[in-house]
């Protein structure tokens, strides 16, 4: 009795021991490697005309005969589905196997080759060409197939064969059409990121290794040259196919198939060697060395040379190629006469690049309004050899009938007024602080070479955010000089019709209409207070800036003119004498206003700025001679494209609103 209740008790424990150990995949595993395939014969099943295992021992499943096909399989089926107890899967397999393709020609060949897993050991019926031995037109694309391969393809497209890219690697599944496709390369090892490109057809040993992960269903795929002394460890191709369970059945072979096509399109594809293990859950298929397999095969590609009609058509093209020649010959000649006929100036003599109006016309998308920088009249054609880091400087002009088409710096960032206004409209980004007296400081540096340090006095007349371009590492540059005036040092100024832009005009302008350096340096009082408080000069009602910011000035509140989009990140002791400044800058009288060398010595803080006075701004009757000038004029928010680079010169004078 002792002894039936011991044997129920171990059995019971058994039992239960077996309900505690997980269910582990079931299935038979294969693994075979043949480092050449002589004395392996009796273990490939080989099938086509051309198909052949050579007494050297290469495996040949093509000659470069014309749609013929060959295909070589592993003579025992192998298991590749796992069952427990939950589900089915495919196992995990490895496979490696060293190949050469040869092509007819060092310019054609085909069509290419594949790894194949086929419920068959052979594929009867298959195509040739773009069927690569798998499959056929009936059968392309039906379920039933139950056919994977990977496809090692060497023509671009075939028929009506689209996706076909040539030199490329795909994974097909009962489908002639790949899912996915490679262009064949290999990673190095030190640098991943490198990848360099080698051809199928080279007509040397090209390796393949093809590792597939049950656990993960994914698929590497890592061909390379086999010469190349090292495997690289980044795969070609790395994809997850689960689909790869719709197509295997409990009993595949695994083997390979090739074809050719017609005419040109055939090379001889051979295999040198062998491996295959599906053992375990990582199986790693045998190392396959050169030196223990079979030497390749004789590269015979013949190289292509031209027949007859190639010929015919390379001497017919050379022939009008030489008459083209001879022709644009002429007319270079020609027009290089005209040009020399043509009477130059001496500017034009100074500045000797001249572009073609053709060339000007592509690149600003024939001149669109958006790419102009700026019109005006003669004074360009002197001012063309101006040069300072904080100007727009003349890169080269060109005539065409009556225009003259003048060529400047491109700059990228645009103007002033859009960094000020239209970027943080449409971003959210605000010019920072210190960029912003980095680039008043630069615009008066500008101002200052204009006034005194060029061989003639230059008054801009236009001063204002839209003509300041800005470069990439933010250094203003001041450009349109269409409303400038040059004047002998020490000569009067001459009376000019009324021009500028509202809100930038100095009040003495309205009265006089003598343009001066004082009258720059009101423009650029109102852009420097323009700049630190992110304000319009004036608006459609009754707002101008400068009274606005002389009145916070008179409360002790100055501060408080700060652009407010700056929250505390500016330096209060610069942006007090850059308030300070631009109010001076904007003085009613004229010699009261620094000059553009004492804006410089203030922000710069090697003087103090002066004190205002009370009657420092514009009296009732200046301004009501200003307005009646200007009725019915507001401030546009036009700006500078970041393209421009293009004025075109008339004889226009202008009143403009805004910038």
């Amino acid at each position: 009795m002792d002894t039936a209740r011991k044997l129920t008790v171990l059995l019971a424990s058994l039992l239960f021991s077996l309900f505690l150990i997980p269910s582990v995949p079931v299935r038979a595993t294969t693994e075979f490697t043949f480092r050449g395939f002589k004395r392996n014969e009796s273990a490939i099943r080989i099938a086509g005309e051309a198909a052949v295992i050579k007494p050297d021992g290469l495996l040949r499943l093509t000659n470069r005969a014309s749609n013929v096909t060959g295909t070589a399989f592993y003579h025992k089926p192998v298991r590749l589905l796992e069952t427990n107890r939950n589900a089915t899967r495919v196992g995990s397999f490895s496979t490696r196997f060293v190949f050469v393709i040869i092509p007819s020609s060092s310019s054609s060949g085909g069509f290419g080759f594949t790894f194949t897993l086929s419920p068959t050991p052979n594929r009867p019926n298959a195509g040739s060409a773009q069927y690569l031995g798998v499959l056929n037109k009936e059968n392309n694309g039906d379920p039933r197939n139950h056919v994977f391969a990977v496809e090692f393809d060497t023509v671009q497209g075939s028929g009506d064969d689209t996706d076909r890219i040539g030199n490329d690697i795909g994974l097909n599944f009962n489908n002639r059409t790949s899912d996915f496709q490679e262009p064949v390369v290999y990673y190095q090892n030190d640098d991943p990121n490198k990848r360099e490109d080698f051809e199928l057809e080279s007509g040397n040993p090209i390796q393949a290794l093809l590792n597939y992960d049950g656990a993960t269903q994914t698929l590497n795929v890592t061909v390379y040259p086999a010469k190349l002394g090292f495997k690289p460890t980044k795969p070609l191709i790395s994809r997850q196919i689960p689909k790869l369970l719709d197509v295997v059945q409990e009993e595949m072979y695994v083997g390979f198939t090739a074809a050719t096509g017609k005419g040109d399109q055939s090379s001889d594809h051979y295999l040198m060697g062998w491996s295959f293990s599906s053992v375990g859950e990582n199986p790693i298929a045998a190392t396959l060395d050169l030196s223990e397999l079979p030497p390749p095969p004789r590269n015979t590609a013949t190289k292509r040379g031209f027949n007859s009609q190639i010929i015919v058509l390379i001497v017919a093209l050379s022939a009008v190629m030489i008459i083209m020649l001879v022709l644009l010959f002429f007319f270079v000649m020609y027009k290089k006469r005209l040009r020399q006929e043509e009477t130059l100036e001496d500017w034009e003599i100074d500045h000797p690049r001249r572009f073609r109006y053709r060339d000007l016309y592509v690149a600003t998308d024939g001149f669109k309004e958006a790419g102009i920088i700026g019109t005006g009249g003669k004074v360009f054609e002197s001012l063309g050899r101006v040069r300072h880091r904080n100007l727009v400087n003349l890169q080269g002009w060109c005539k065409h009938r009556t225009d003259l088409l003048l060529i400047y710096d491109y700059i990228p960032n645009g103007s002033l007024d859009s960094l000020l206004y239209t970027v943080p409209r449409r971003s959210g980004a605000v010019l920072p602080w210190n960029a912003r007296f980095e680039i008043a400081k630069g615009i008066a540096s500008g101002l200052l070479y204009l006034h005194e340090e060029w061989e003639q006095i230059v008054v801009h007349r236009d001063v204002k955010p839209s003509n300041v371009l800005i470069e990439s590492n933010m250094n203003p540059r001041l450009g349109d000089f269409g409303l400038a005036r040059l004047y002998e040092r020490g000569s009067l100024t001459e009376t000019t019709g009324l021009v500028g832009t509202i809100g930038y005009v100095a009040p003495e302008l309205a009265r006089n209409g003598k343009p001066s350096s004082a009258s720059d340096a009101f423009a650029f009082g109102v852009l420097l207070l323009e700049i630190v408080c992110g304000r319009k000069p004036t608006d459609a009602g009754s707002f101008f800036l400068v009274d606005w910011v002389m009145g916070l000035h008179a409360r002790g509140e100055i501060l408080s003119a700060i652009d407010p989009r700056l929250g505390s990140d500016y330096d209060g002791g610069e942006a007090r004498v850059a308030l300070a400044v631009g109010l001076l800058c904007c003085h009613q009288n004229p010699a009261s206003r620094p000059s553009m060398r004492g804006v410089l010595r203030f922000l710069n803080g090697e003087e103090e700025v002066a004190e205002i006075d009370g009657d420092w701004g514009y009296s009732k009757s200046s301004r009501s001679d200003f307005g009646s000038k200007f009725v019915g004029y507001v401030p546009s928010s036009s700006s500078i494209s970041s393209s421009s680079f293009v004025t075109r010169i008339t004889s226009t004078s202008r009143v403009t609103s805004g910038g």
